[in-house]
This record gives structure tokens, C-alpha cells and sequence, in this order.
């Protein structure tokens, strides 16, 4: 028969439910890539927009000659959506226990190291398996203040392609209200 050791105590890594922790730095784990979901809806009003002002221009480029335009990136690359890095962070909090959460985007090779002492700003995400997501770290033993960026929506589709649509969508706007005084 196996005698079981009561006394044995196996830390459990806990998600932490407070807004703002305050600990030291275990572990940075391996990070991997996450994607940004994208709304169809919306990349199909930016792409409709910017196609009626790329149909403009199109007609100018062949009155005037222009040359060639730029590579387009396709419908099916762009709703795919930018990746960001996931980096799981351990931590132990001020009452010992071991805490993970996300660090989503890319920190200076030099903003953290195990055994800093840190206080972290933390947001609950969609889906309650996951650990919470850091939106601001305080390096305490740094004294640096650190706000991970990771891309969006408006990145991935570029300011090229934004400008377009803003353009065909204020063209939109005033053949409309053209056509509404006439």
C-alpha cells in the first residue's frame, strides 16, 4: 500500500482576478503568434470605399499615362489579420502565490528579466481560460514604464489603403449630396 505525504504542497499557478499586481518576475515563457480576428463587415466598407477612389484614379492614370500602380495585397490576405506575440508571464505576487498572465506584443530585449520587481496592469480577455493580458508594466527595480503595442485592425490595413477609402468614401458623400440637390 503507497502511503500518500500530506505534507507535500503543490503550488497551483493561479490567473489573478485584481486589476493591478504587484510581484516579481518568475519566468518569461516562449512566446508564440496570435491573430487579430478581423470583422468582415468592416474590411468590406474600407475595401468598397477605397475601390471607388482606386477607380478614379485608375481613370486618370490611363487619361494621363501615369505608369503602373502598386502591388494590391488580396481580399484573402487581408481579412486573415496581422499576428502579434504572446509571451506568458509567471510571476509571484506580494502574497507568494504564482501567478501567469499574457504580455501580447513586442518589449525592448532589456525591459524585463526574472527577479524584477514589478506592478502590472491587467485586463480580463473574451475568453475567461485565458490568463489576463498586461496593458501597462511599472519595472520597479528599473523604474521604466512599459505599454506593450500589438497591431490592429487600422495597421494591418495600412494608412496607403485607409487613405483610399477615406477618399472614396468622402467622393461617395458628395455624389450623394449632389444628386440630392439636382
Amino acid at each position: 500500500m503507497v502511503k500518500m505525504d500530506s505534507d507535500l504542497h503543490i503550488r497551483r499557478i493561479v490567473h489573478p482576478a485584481d486589476r493591478i499586481v504587484t510581484g516579481r518576475v518568475v519566468r518569461l515563457m516562449d512566446g508564440y503568434p496570435r491573430e487579430v480576428r478581423i470583422g468582415q463587415p468592416v474590411l468590406v466598407a474600407v475595401l468598397v470605399a477605397a475601390g471607388v477612389a482606386g477607380l478614379l484614379m485608375t481613370l486618370l492614370r490611363s487619361l494621363f499615362s501615369a505608369g503602373s500602380g502598386a502591388a494590391r495585397r488580396r481580399f484573402k490576405d487581408l481579412k486573415k489579420g496581422p499576428e502579434y506575440l504572446v509571451t506568458p508571464l509567471r510571476l509571484r505576487d506580494k502574497a507568494g502565490q504564482l501567478c501567469e498572465v499574457e504580455l501580447h506584443g513586442h518589449l525592448p530585449q532589456s525591459a524585463l528579466h526574472p527577479a524584477d520587481h514589478v506592478q502590472l496592469t491587467l485586463r480580463r480577455q473574451g475568453d475567461p481560460d485565458l490568463p489576463p493580458k498586461i496593458e501597462r508594466i511599472v519595472n520597479l527595480t528599473t523604474g521604466q514604464l512599459l505599454t506593450p503595442r500589438t497591431a490592429t485592425l487600422w495597421s494591418h490595413l495600412g494608412p496607403p489603403l485607409l487613405l483610399q477609402a477615406t477618399l472614396g468614401a468622402l467622393l461617395v458623400a458628395a455624389l450623394v449630396a449632389w444628386s440630392a440637390l439636382t
